[in-house]
């Protein structure tokens, strides 16, 4: 099993949803850097569970504790190492799911491909528990980028068929209104469509059911010039990361594949320049990155979120132990719809694969 991922800024991710502790190791974080952890804690708690009727009400704070690499509220230019305590766990829930397999979880492949031997218990190392350390890692690049004018954030653009606006059709957004956003359960640019979109949550709660959404994530600030051809363009240094978040299903830039209905001389990004002399497009149909490199233009992307699969709707299966069908309820602690709480992991882990690419001069 592989933890690690980066090349200028390399992660390596540990622990299991009911082990003791989750965790991460940072290499290559600046030396120097000055790190605000009150802005950290605010980052974990958008994606902690239990805020609100709309999330699974098991209940973790999520306090990271960082064991190295860090001085004086500074850090030194070793590995950081963060640790976040699993306080809140209720194993016996599991006990009957080491033999029945959840459909839609990783149950079955996981147990094919370690043969058995991967912690069961609240999914494990497959969990979505795991990205709360990758959000404390997102949180301090996204300090970092603050720092040269980039922004990362993101919004609901959908929720079963209740759809936002697109950020492409937006006059302006501005790095305040992006960050606004962060503050907000359900931040929509059409805010009238929130009502509707938490009433379908709790319907489906209220079901045992879940539902799934669409989330965009847009980047402000972003020069031009970073990113590469082919392997390590910024579209599949993104996807690489975004796919990586557990119930992402997929992932499209810009147009995405509405592209794929119009004519050259309407997808083409016409430059110009703008009153200061910055060179501009008329519109960002490609998502802010033509050749995988970027044009300083807004990067802006859509990830598909699927339903959560752990439902309290009688669902066939198998019982891998007695080699028969079966029938499942899953018990336990479960969200409804988790589009809300990937919002953050998503801004974090874009932050992440951009310090990379910006730390490699790339």
């Amino acid at each position: 099993m592989s933890g690690i991922w980066g090349k200028q800024l390399e992660l390596s991710l540990f622990g299991e949803s009911h082990g003791d502790a989750i965790g991460i190791t940072i290499n290559g974080l600046p030396p120097g850097f000055e790190i605000d952890m009150e802005e950290v804690q605010f980052e974990m708690a958008r994606r902690a569970p239990g805020s609100s009727d709309l999330t699974t009400p098991r209940k973790e704070k999520d306090l990271p504790e960082i064991l190295s690499g860090f001085l004086d509220g500074k850090t030194t230019g070793a590995p950081l190492t963060a640790i976040i305590r699993n306080t809140n766990t209720r194993s016996k829930d599991y006990s009957l799911l080491k033999d029945v397999m959840r459909p839609g979880q990783a149950d079955y492949p996981g147990r094919m491909r370690y043969k058995g031997h991967n912690d069961h218990r609240g999914s494990g190392h497959f969990s979505g528990r795991i990205t709360a350390p990758i959000v404390f890692a997102g949180a301090i690049c996204q300090q970092w980028l603050k720092q040269k004018g980039v922004t990362v954030s993101s919004h609901i653009q959908s929720i079963g068929h209740i759809e936002d606006q697109r950020f492409a059709d937006q006059k302006e957004v501005t790095h305040e209104q992006a960050e606004a956003f962060k503050k907000d359960q359900l931040p929509l640019f059409d805010g009238e469509k929130k009502e509707a979109i938490r009433d379908l949550i709790l319907e489906a709660k209220e079901e045992g059911d879940s539902v799934g959404g669409v989330v965009e994530t847009f980047v402000l600030g972003i020069p031009a010039g970073y990113g590469n051809p082919f392997f390590d363009s910024v579209e599949s240094t993104l996807a690489h990361l975004v796919f990586s978040v557990p119930a992402i299903k997929g992932i499209e830039f810009g147009t995405g594949f509405d592209i794929t209905r119009m004519k050259g001389s309407e997808a083409n990004d016409e430059y110009y320049y703008d009153e200061n002399g910055q060179v501009k497009t008329r519109s960002n149909n490609n998502g802010g990155i033509i050749g995988g490199i970027t044009y300083g233009m807004p990067i802006v992307f859509r990830s598909a979120v699927k339903p959560p699969a752990s439902i309290k709707k009688k669902q066939q299966t198998i019982n891998v132990r007695e080699g028969k069908a079966a029938e499942l309820e899953v018990e336990g602690r479960h969200d409804p719809c988790i589009v809300p709480r990937v919002l953050p992991v998503l801004e974090a882990v874009t932050a992440i694969a951009l310090t990379d690419l910006i730390l490699g001069g790339n």
